[in-house]
């Protein structure tokens, strides 16, 4: 199916931290190689692989010093070409991270581009004179802290960089920047990728005129970067053409994909997805933040959901409950459960009856939570700043558990991140063989959804019930179901207008025309039914 995508589920995996097979304690291609079965048993379609390209790991890979290259750490393209071979025989696709809106400062063409204002790369990153003064050029500031500009003293210029100082822009108002970017895409499309996440995909084009942003008054966040609306500095009108080339790319080859990362919220979020995923000619499908928060409401998930098929009816929406990036859900949502288990196996109903594109992360399927770190065990550039206001990202990224044996099975040495005892108790062989474990439901649910058409390419209609219930019908054709949830840590009691039964792997009971759920419980009814609490 060309489609493939409209209603896969992608489990992302983070290298450093899914299987060491060397002993070096970090994570690399040939251990992601010998889990992948562990990936396929759950029914997933697809794997998404953060960053594995060549990189100082100043920002864990999100610096890419050769796009077309494996990091040592990670192993060779051999490695990978054998990685992509097995995963393609297991039925699962592969998608890999581009992170092309900046480079690091040690790839070539940078250390080419700072050393002069006159040769061929000159105008391949974004440089600007300074203020009169000697300041930067414009207000704009680091996702990760400080100002947005780095003085070079070679070009006596500022040079842009919306991340880490050593994380420089690239300048796509270049067209040669464009072409050489698009050529990276295409070595590894040739290698037989599925598809591409694309990082900060709303980054790619700045103001050209370098004006100020404007200033936030609703932040209350500890950073000062939310302290501004970035009308300049990033979601600029000029990335949709870009994104069409890159989709003329893509079209070139059979059955492959991009979905974009929107590091957005709200109104803001919904309007990009709908501009970059419009028509046939951008974007496949974007994903956004909104269900990467601590807000676990029904009206939330039904405003979230509604907004962009509302605001965005061209839209192709991936939704995701955790990944690298943020703590996971597990840890995030405990105030409103009464046992974490019963919170993971939730959550995995709700995600998968999601219309639209499921992304998984590695140690979901185990109801893995949240690691407790110390200062002295951090790796993370904006936790090393910011502590502890920030905990920063290695809380989620720590290493997948695997079994009982020392690191979980991990790594034979030290992991880069220690894998804790609330973390290693969850492993995969003591969930393997027990019907009622986090991991069995995963596959339960996974394998319901996939038996569902309703599920995967149904029409979605909410239903007005009040706090803590979210329910909602999903159908096509002739078929229907309605997925029911109780997003409170008490028992709640629905009565239904209609006559139906339960399906699925369903945490409820039915008497009748009366349906209880447990704290944290969820069914699927077979059929389409009004509800009242």
């Amino acid at each position: 199916m060309t489609e493939w995508w409209r209603d896969a589920v992608i489990y992302q995996i983070y290298p450093r931290s899914f299987q060491d097979s060397n002993g070096d304690g970090i994570g690399d291609l040939p251990g992601i190689t010998r889990r992948l079965d562990h990936v396929a048993s759950l029914g997933v379609d697809a794997i998404w692989l953060s960053p594995i390209f060549t990189s100082p790991m100043k920002d864990m890979g999100y610096d890419v010093s050769d796009y077309c290259d494996i990091d040592p750490l990670f192993g060779t393209l051999d490695d990978f070409d054998a990685m992509v071979a097995r995963a393609h025989e297991l039925g699962l696709k592969v998608i890999i991270d581009q992170v092309i809106s900046h480079s690091s400062d040690r790839h070539p063409w940078f250390a080419e581009s700072r050393a002069s204002r006159d040769n061929d790369k000159a105008d391949w990153y974004v440089w600007a004179d300074p203020n009169p003064d000697g300041t930067p050029p414009n207000n704009w500031p680091s996702v990760f802290g400080g100002p947005a500009w780095e003085w070079e003293p070679q070009r006596r210029q500022y040079y842009l960089h919306n991340f880490l100082i050593e994380q420089p822009d690239l300048n796509l108002w270049n067209r040669e920047v464009q072409d050489a970017l698009l050529g990276t895409m295409r070595f590894w499309l040739e290698r037989g990728v599925d598809g591409f996440r694309l990082d900060t995909v709303n980054f790619y084009f700045h103001d050209a005129r370098l004006r100020d942003n404007p200033p936030n008054p609703d932040s209350t966040a500890p950073d000062t970067y939310n302290m501004q609306r970035h009308v300049y500095s990033k979601n600029r009108p000029e990335n949709i053409a870009f994104l069409r080339r890159m989709r003329r790319l893509t079209d070139e080859y059979d059955a492959r994909m991009m979905v974009g990362e929107v590091g957005e919220s709200g109104d803001t979020s919904i309007r990009i997805m709908a501009e970059y995923t419009a028509g046939s000619d951008r974007l496949h499908m974007c994903y956004s933040f909104e269900m990467l928060s601590h807000d676990f409401t029904a009206r939330h998930f039904r405003h979230t959901i509604e907004g962009v098929h509302k605001g965005a009816p061209d839209a192709h929406a991936c939704w995701s409950f955790s990944n690298h990036d943020v703590f996971r859900h597990v840890t995030r949502w405990m105030p409103h459960a009464e046992a974490s288990e019963a919170l993971a196996r939730q959550a995995a109903a709700m995600l998968l009856s999601f219309p639209g594109t499921i992304c998984l992360y590695q140690g979901e399927e185990l109801g893995q939570t949240e690691t407790e770190l110390v200062y002295d065990e951090l790796t993370d550039p904006p936790a090393l700043r910011f502590w502890p206001q920030i905990k920063g990202r290695d809380g989620c990224r720590t290493p997948m558990v695997w079994d009982d044996s020392p690191n979980a099975g991990f790594s034979a040495a030290k992991p880069w991140l220690p894998v804790k005892e609330p973390q290693a108790a969850r492993h995969v062989a003591g969930q393997q063989g027990d019907n009622d474990s986090v991991l069995s439901a995963y596959r339960a649910t996974l394998a319901f959804r996939k038996a569902q058409m309703p599920l995967r390419r149904g029409e979605t209609s909410f239903l007005d019930l009040p706090e803590p219930i979210l329910a909602f019908h999903r159908g096509i054709g002739g078929e229907a179901l309605t997925c029911v949830f109780n997003l409170s840590p008490k028992p709640a009691r629905l009565t239904l207008s209609d006559d139906a039964a339960l399906a699925g792997p369903s945490r409820g009971s039915l008497n009748g025309r009366v349906l209880d759920l447990p704290p944290n419980g969820f069914a699927w009814l077979d059929r389409a039914v009004r509800l009242s609490l």
